[in-house]
This record gives C-alpha cells, sequence and structure tokens, in this order.
C-alpha cells in the first residue's frame, strides 16, 4: 500500500476511482440481475471456486448454470466521463471449468444512464464493451467494441489470445483509452494491443476514397509476365507423366490364356516436370497498386475526441454455455497506473498461487485408483460362482 500511495504522490494527483468492486461486501445490493425477455436465465452466485489462493480475497460473482443468458448490471459510484481524460477498464475472470470445448463471452459493459436495469439485455445501447470471447479450439480473442454514434464499431484486427492463454486459472483484462485518441489493451498485465483509435477501428478518417476517381483503362498492376526469351524445349510435351515399371517382372503363375496379356504397373516418370510454365520477369508496364485519390471526409469531426463518453452504469450481458466463470476486481478509473497496482495488489499474488492450488485439489478430487479394480474383482468372483453352480 506504501508503495501505492507514493506512486501516487508522484503523479501529483490522486485516481480518480468511478466504480470499484471486490465481492467482499454486500454485493447484491448494488448490484441488479435482469431478465432478459423471452430468454431462459441463469442466476450469478457469490463464490471464491473450487479452489482458491486465499477464499476472502478470490471470491467474486459467478455464473452458475450450463446454457444460459446472464444480465447484472450496478450503477458507477460517480458518472464516468472520459471527456479530456483516461479512461481504464480493469476486470479478473476466472474460467473454472474450463475445457477446450469451453464456449462463453466473458465482456464487460459500460453503458449510458437511462438503462433498465431489471430487463438489460443485448438491445440495449451501451459505450464499451470489453473483455475475452473464448469458444473451442478457435474463438480465442478479446474484444473491445466502441459504440459511435449509434454504432457498434469492432477492432479491424482481433486482439488474439495464445493457445496457452485459454485456461482455467484467473486472468486480468485493462482496457486503457486515452483522450489522444490512443488505447493499450492488456493481458494479465503485459500489452497485447496498441495504436490509434482511428486506425483500428470504423471510426471516420480524416479523408476518404473519392467515388468519382476511377482505375484508368490502361492501368498496368501484373507486377511480373511471362519472360518472352524463355521457349518450351522442343519434345516437352512427349515426356509421359508414367511410365512402365523397369524392375518389374511377370509373376510366374500368371497365364496369358486366362489372365490377359500381362502388362507392367506403371510408376512416375523421374523425367516427367509437370506443365511447362514460362519464366517471370519484372513488368516494365508496372505502375504500382491504384489507389483512388483522397478526398475530405464530410463525417470526420477534427478536434473532437474519440471513444469519449459519460457513463453511468457497468455490466455483464451473457450467453454461457458451460457455467463456473468468476468475475472479480471489477475497476473503472482514470488512472492507469492506480489499475496496475491494483491489479498487483488483488490479483497478482492469486496468479503466483493458482496453479499449486489447484495440482493439490486435483490430486485430493481424484478418483480412488483401485475403484476400477474393485469391480473387476466383484465381476469375476461372480463369474466363478456361475461357473461352480453350472458344474453342480
Amino acid at each position: 500500500m506504501m508503495k501505492l500511495v507514493a506512486l501516487l504522490a508522484l503523479t501529483g494527483a490522486a485516481a480518480e476511482t468511478y466504480f470499484e468492486e471486490d465481492f467482499s461486501g454486500d454485493w447484491e445490493k448494488t448490484w441488479t440481475q435482469g431478465q432478459m425477455p423471452g430468454k431462459e436465465m441463469g442466476k450469478f452466485t457469490s463464490t471464491s471456486g473450487k479452489w482458491f489462493v486465499d477464499e476472502a480475497a478470490n471470491k467474486g460473482m459467478a455464473t452458475s448454470e450450463d446454457m444460459r443468458f446472464y444480465s447484472i448490471t450496478a450503477p458507477l459510484a460517480k458518472k464516468a466521463s472520459s471527456a479530456g481524460k483516461d479512461l481504464v477498464i480493469q476486470f479478473s475472470a476466472k474460467v473454472e471449468n474450463h475445457q477446450y470445448a469451453f464456449c462463453g463471452g466473458g465482456y464487460i459493459k459500460l453503458m449510458p444512464d437511462g438503462i433498465k436495469q431489471e430487463s438489460f439485455n443485448g438491445d440495449d445501447p451501451y459505450h464499451i464493451m470489453f473483455g475475452p470471447d473464448l469458444c473451442g479450439y478457435d474463438v480465442s480473442h478479446v474484444h473491445l467494441i466502441f459504440n459511435h454514434k449509434g454504432e457498434n464499431l469492432l477492432k479491424t484486427d482481433k486482439i488474439a489470445l495464445e493457445y496457452s492463454d485459454k485456461n482455467e486459472y484467473t486472468h486480468l483484462y485493462t482496457a486503457h483509452i486515452k483522450p489522444d485518441g490512443t488505447y493499450e489493451v492488456f493481458f494479465d498485465l503485459e500489452s497485447k494491443a496498441k495504436g490509434k483509435l482511428v486506425d483500428d477501428w470504423a471510426f471516420p478518417k480524416p479523408t476518404i476514397d473519392d467515388p468519382e476517381d476511377k482505375k484508368p483503362s490502361d492501368w498496368v498492376d501484373e507486377t511480373e509476365i511471362d519472360d518472352p526469351e524463355d521457349k518450351k524445349p522442343d519434345g516437352y510435351d512427349d515426356i509421359p507423366a508414367q511410365i512402365p515399371d523397369p524392375d518389374a517382372t511377370k509373376p510366374e503363375d500368371w497365364d496369358d490364356e486366362d489372365d490377359g496379356e500381362w502388362e507392367p504397373p506403371l510408376i512416375d516418370n523421374p523425367e516427367f516436370k509437370g506443365e511447362w510454365v514460362a519464366k517471370k520477369i519484372d513488368n516494365p508496364a508496372y505502375k504500382g497498386e491504384w489507389k483512388p485519390a483522397q478526398i475530405a471526409n464530410k463525417d470526420y469531426e477534427e478536434g473532437v475526441q474519440l471513444a469519449s463518453y459519460e457513463s453511468a452504469f457497468v455490466g455483464y450481458e451473457l450467453w454461457i454455455v458451460n457455467n463456473g466463470t468468476i468475475f472479480d476486481n471489477i475497476l473503472v478509473t482514470d488512472d492507469i497506473e492506480y489499475a496496475k497496482a491494483q491489479g498487483e495488489k488483488l490479483w497478482r499474488p492469486t496468479q503466483k498461487g493458482e496453479k499449486d492450488v489447484k495440482e493439490k485439489w486435483d490430486k485430493e478430487n481424484k478418483p480412488a485408483d483401485d475403484a476400477p479394480a474393485d469391480d473387476d474383482e466383484d465381476a469375476e468372483g461372480e463369474e466363478e460362482e456361475e461357473e461352480e453352480k453350472d458344474e453342480l
């Protein structure tokens, strides 16, 4: 804690925290579970899971049922305004029942004022959606979606997770959106993606392609052409793809009258080189890749901060195939250093100790090795008894 205080003193100002939840208190007074119209809903419960490093510290909010929709929201302690300020969203997620076939989202939403908490669902507007999307072998990435004038913008290139990142341990997700139009996403306090919002999302660009500019009909965009000096060798097409096997011999029991005339089997011809293709050379007429002229974008607003919001609620709206995802240490703030310090304080001890406690739990809950042997012995005994009866 002293380290954190010293760090904040150096920055000259304390972090402004809009929301912070570690589920150590009466969290259900803060959070409202919703009922999506026409959906079969699951319930969020409080648990540390089947295995944990510190039962109190690792207690979080968990999905409790398979194949269910989930909806839950909480008001921010104070409205989060990112106008001219940084915005940081951070939380941890532990997919305790993770298997290779696991499928489920784990993304948090930051929302405007006026939502109906009791029926919060996927059709309700949000400002930012952030968190992991995991499903089977193929889907493994982190979503960071921004709403821009009513349209939800997905990142052009996905923030991919490594195969080793998909497991049953607790991971920390952090999104840092800056007022200068840049961003950075962290996974377990390590940078996963960063850059400019305008480059990586479909926010209006300063310029756009001129729809009136057309590619000239005589534009040459082939980088290479066939070498006109390269000629097909005489007799090239006369070389067969297969030839009779010179090492094959007629079987001794072959009867030409009964079996027909014997022919040796065919093998690939080592002299055959495939279809002839001329060598390529640089195209002297190549003009480069054609691009339309750029014109000013009427939708671009000079000097307007991207991803600037006034948010009032935080929440999760999920479809979960496998239960057992535990969310914890949710933080919305304007200070990335405070978020990192909280990550080190609250998440790092769990990360360091989880593998050992998981292995211990697995050993303690592993089925007895001799159970199958007992079943086999009982079966053998019954068979012997039946044989004795048959003999009598």
